[in-house]
């Protein structure tokens, strides 16, 4: 059993003062308010908040930050590059790229991510003698880092979708497919099945959008993972509604709720292009949206309907996606950001809403009910942030998520275990070790 102490807390109710938090075996056991620290007492200086969900990751995107600006493009021009980085990355170079990855997010504040997972097999398309090696790979980093991981394994059998029809794989996605449904299910259960009692790994599924799936074989996919988490890319670029429209007659949203994809297990990630039957859709449903603000806007995907979908009552969560930053507070504040830009008002969404939708909400979509809040019985999982660094000072800590950032993170606590202290990690220091796995990845060309 270890106490911490914190000088202020975002608690469920408001942001007190003098808390003590007593957590036994990866728990919080109780939660005492407007104490003095005891002598045995870890002191938590600043403001302790919730650890924040990174509900969408694609790790090894990461390799692309700084070096896709120049010479314009879109969307699809920045997916020729990824393609390059998806070609040479092997076990041991994804492992050493994951570490350095999830060690970044949890830096930032990020205390659980759900990595969607898609690069499977070797180039050319054969399967490793382990067939699940690329993920492997990735439960290992987040092991070695302390992360909670939820491993979105994805589906991925096609290359694109087109108003004449789906397109075969291509020479690069031919890695990331696994034939048919059937040959997916005989991969990825097995190796979900082996990971069932992992304290930090759980294994969920992703559809990686319905340019990759027929509507058939999403009706097989969802008899598989009846019960599971479940993730899918939707409506990003309108490219894919129109591709969708003019060969299906419907909506990304329309296909996936036919296949009975659509419940509370669901989480559609950006819908960036949502029609009024598509939010409505996900609203009567009980599906939730994964937001990526930096990502959308880094990739000119456009903004999406934020307060539509609150207003329908979707939950909301938030993710890094391709880490052109691993902010977590860039993301919470960028929600609100662009509603001002969109509606030329402030305050559309209150810091509380904010911090609630990066912990617990985000925490629920990667299928940790038990986690992201400060009360009895959840998950022992909470970041601090500094309250007198040159970004901080003078914040209300009631609202600072509008003024911290990733450097303001000086502790890091998952599942009751002190992985951050003053900034320093177990594996050491945060920038030199995300840097020297990138130049290797670089040299490895």
């Amino acid at each position: 059993m270890t106490t911490f102490w914190c000088e202020h807390a975002h608690l469920p109710s408001k942001v007190q003062w003098g808390v003590r938090l007593t957590v036994d075996d990866g728990r919080i056991s109780a939660v005492r308010e407007r104490v003095k620290p005891a002598d045995d007492d870890v002191r938590l200086r600043g403001v302790v908040v919730p650890g924040i969900a990174n509900a969408h990751s694609h790790t090894f995107h990461r390799a692309l930050r700084g070096r896709t600006h120049a010479g314009g493009g879109n969307f699809w021009s920045w997916r020729d590059e990824m393609y390059a980085v998806a070609r040479r990355l092997q076990p041991e170079s994804y492992l050493a790229l994951a570490r350095a990855v999830f060690l970044e997010m949890l830096a930032a504040g990020y205390t659980a991510v759900g990595e969607f997972h898609y690069l499977h097999h070797q180039p050319g398309g054969r399967g490793y003698d382990e067939p699940n090696a690329m993920g492997e790979a990735l439960v290992q980093a987040a092991r070695d880092v302390g992360i909670r991981l939820t491993l979105l394994d994805t589906i991925y059998l096609h290359g694109g979708l087109t108003p004449q029809g789906h397109l075969p794989l291509d020479e690069v996605q031919i890695r990331f497919g696994d034939g048919t449904v059937d040959q997916w299910a005989e991969r990825v259960t097995p190796f979900r099945d082996a990971l069932g009692g992992d304290p930090l790994v759980r294994v969920g599924a992703a559809a990686h959008s319905v340019r990759a799936l027929t509507p058939t074989e999403l009706d097989a996919f969802g008899e598989v993972t009846d019960g599971w988490t479940l993730h899918a890319h939707v409506s990003e670029q309108p490219a894919e509604n129109l591709a969708a429209q003019a060969f299906y007659g419907r909506t990304p949203t329309e296909i996936l709720g036919s296949s009975g994809l659509l419940d509370e297990s669901f989480t559609a990630v950006h819908a960036t292009h949502l029609s009024e039957r598509d939010l409505l859709l996900l609203s009567r449903s009980d599906a939730r949206a994964c937001i990526c603000p930096t990502t959308e806007r880094d990739l000119a995907d456009g903004i999406g309907p934020t307060t539509d979908l609150r207003r329908r009552g979707v939950p909301l969560c938030v993710g890094s996606d391709q880490h052109a930053v691993i902010d977590p507070w860039e993301e919470l504040r960028a929600l609100e950001m662009h509603e001002r830009l969109m509606s030329h008002e402030r305050g559309r969404i209150d810091p509380a809403e904010l911090v609630r939708i990066g912990a617990t909400e985000g925490y629920r979509a990667i299928g940790w009910a038990e986690g992201g809040q400060l009360a009895v019985g959840a998950l022992a999982d909470f970041v601090v942030l500094r309250e007198d660094s040159r970004r901080t000072a003078g914040s209300d800590p009631g609202q600072i998520v509008f003024s911290a950032g990733a450097p303001d993170v000086t502790d890091v606590v998952v599942a009751g275990q002190h992985l951050i202290r003053a900034g320093a990690h177990r594996l050491g220091e945060v920038d030199p070790f995300v840097s020297e796995a990138l130049v290797l990845l670089r040299e490895a060309r």
